[in-house]
């Protein structure tokens, strides 16, 4: 497993994130359990949460997943970077969402609980609180860093404007401010290398990559789902839509002799701004094919044929629609 540093920090993770939003949903909690220790068995020290996984309101259902395998001690907690997230609804009282100070306070409070931890190395924003102003969210993060609950603060699903907003402030308070983005991020939604990705960069933040596999659809899906595997109505669509894009680049996987999901997770990895995509394996099996892109190299060649097939806005802006 090869390990690099989390945007400008000095905390190094490996090149893929275990994510875990299907663990209790999708996948039994021994399935999880099994999950998670093959991954550190393969050096996967990345692992990613949030306070809303499990999808039911203010249980936390995959949060209490994961404190149970930490539980079982072996030096599971000392090994991984712990990473979970605040924004969504833990209830139905006004404060028990967003991020105003309160409810940062009182959700980290209750990740911790339910993690069986006394701090969480990367405690990431889910979304932008247009709400809330950043002297309120900032003194909160910073009470959390004081107090040893939280090492450092990344964000997600932010727009490049509001990195900047966050970065300058916090440099005003003399804190180190966000460490990490994680973003919508794949061949077919490109649309964050705009202005997100040159943000980031500017700032020492890593790139998160989640839903690297498109729901599915660079996984493979055109041979997935010829063969009589049910597909959600919207997938169905994706699919229809994206088909002649779909098909090109699943021919293009075979000529390599690598499977789709291994080639989607490989982009990734050879995008400059990226830290670790997320994997979000509901099985065993799911977890080896991901583990396969550490092994796949692609060439300049190979990028232009994936430019061509899925291509993207065409850099940074203002160049990539002015000039």
């Amino acid at each position: 497993m090869h390990y690099v540093h989390l945007g400008r920090a000095g905390v190094r993770v490996s090149r893929l994130c275990l994510g875990t939003m299907n663990f209790g949903p999708q996948t039994s909690e021994t399935d999880s359990f099994a999950i998670m220790d093959q991954a550190l068995e393969q050096g996967i020290n990345f692992f990613d949460s949030a306070n809303v996984y499990g999808w039911k309101v203010g249980e936390g259902v995959t949060e209490q997943i994961v404190g149970r395998w930490l539980a079982q001690g072996g030096g599971r907690r000392e090994k991984i970077v712990l990473a979970t997230k605040v924004y969504g609804r833990m209830g139905d009282w006004p404060n028990q969402s967003r991020l105003s100070a309160l409810h940062i306070k009182r959700a980290c409070e209750e990740s911790l609980r339910r993690l069986q931890t006394d701090h969480i190395d990367l405690y990431q924003m889910h979304h932008i609180d247009r709400e809330c102003p950043w002297e309120e969210v900032w003194q909160a993060m910073e009470q959390l860093c004081r107090e040893g609950k939280v090492l450092y603060v990344g964000s997600s699903n932010f727009a490049g404007w509001h990195i900047a907003q966050a970065q300058e402030l916090a440099k005003s308070r003399h804190f180190l401010g966000l460490i990490s983005e994680q973003s919508l991020y794949n061949l077919l939604e490109r649309s964050v290398e705009l202005e997100v990705i040159p943000a980031c960069q500017a700032y020492g933040l890593g790139i998160i990559p989640w839903s690297p596999l498109a729901r599915g659809l660079l996984g493979g899906a055109l041979s997935t789902y010829t063969i009589g595997r049910r597909a959600d109505e919207d997938v169905r669509k994706d699919i229809e839509t994206h088909r002649t894009k779909l098909d090109a680049y699943e021919q293009f996987c075979r000529t390599l002799q690598a499977t789709p999901a291994a080639v989607a997770l490989t982009w990734l990895l050879h995008q400059p701004a990226v830290t670790a995509p997320i994997i979000g394996p509901r099985t065993m099996e799911q977890l080896t094919s991901a583990l396969a892109a550490l092994e796949l190299t692609l060439t300049p060649e190979h990028l232009k044929t994936l430019d061509a097939i899925f291509p993207g806005p065409g850099g940074a802006a203002p160049e990539a629609y002015a000039w």
